[in-house]
């Protein structure tokens, strides 16, 4: 009876981080499938390793070895990484735990709660990212700043030339900025 109160926790906890927190704010269908199998996966394998006289060490060591195999092969990016290793975790600590006890059910939590605090839009939501290419060859980094404050309407706070060809005036800029914070119209005043 305990093990099917951990595999209902486990699901409950992989739909929540799934379809209640990652979906929603990245609408990427192909991470879900990756989610849900990684987690089931964890937990069925996690569950044989903790009831077998098999070290949960080299269980363990065997799926961090085909998890960073898989994550090297496609490209994703670091938010969901961090989703992909969320779930892993709450199928391992639903598989390697005897029983649902207050402390899985908090860790299980915290992990669902941090990814749901740290990937929230309004956390740092003016900030952005982006690689640009450039039609002119920039070497001077103040006048390329400039240049892409104009252009990206906010504050540039980093930013890396990645390439710069003076044959076909051209440079590859990664730069991350802040926006500048949206203003709606102002309301037009009535003459009295």
């Amino acid at each position: 009876m305990d093990e099917l109160m951990i595999i209902g926790v486990d699901l409950v906890a992989i739909a929540v981080l799934t379809f209640g927190v990652y979906f929603p704010r990245h609408h990427r269908r192909d991470l879900v499938v990756a989610f849900l199998g990684v987690n089931l996966g964890v937990l069925a394998t996690s569950m044989v390793l903790g009831s077998s006289s098999v070290g949960a060490g080299l269980g363990l060591g065997l799926f961090g070895v085909l998890s960073i195999i898989r994550l090297r092969s496609n490209e994703i990016a670091q938010h969901e990484i961090a989703y992909y290793f969320a779930a892993l975790a709450l199928g391992l600590l639903s598989g390697l735990s005897p029983t649902v006890g207050p402390l899985t059910a908090g860790l299980m939590a915290l992990v669902i709660g941090g990814l749901f605090v740290a990937d929230h839009p309004r956390l740092f939501g003016r900030y952005r990212q982006q690689t640009m290419q450039l039609d002119a060859a920039h070497t001077d980094e103040a006048a390329l700043r400039a240049h892409l404050e104009a252009r990206l309407g906010g504050k540039v706070v980093n930013l890396s030339i990645r390439h710069v060809d003076m044959v076909n005036d051209t440079t590859l800029v990664e730069v991350r900025y802040v926006v500048a914070a949206l203003v709606g119209p102002r309301p037009e005043r009535v003459a009295a």
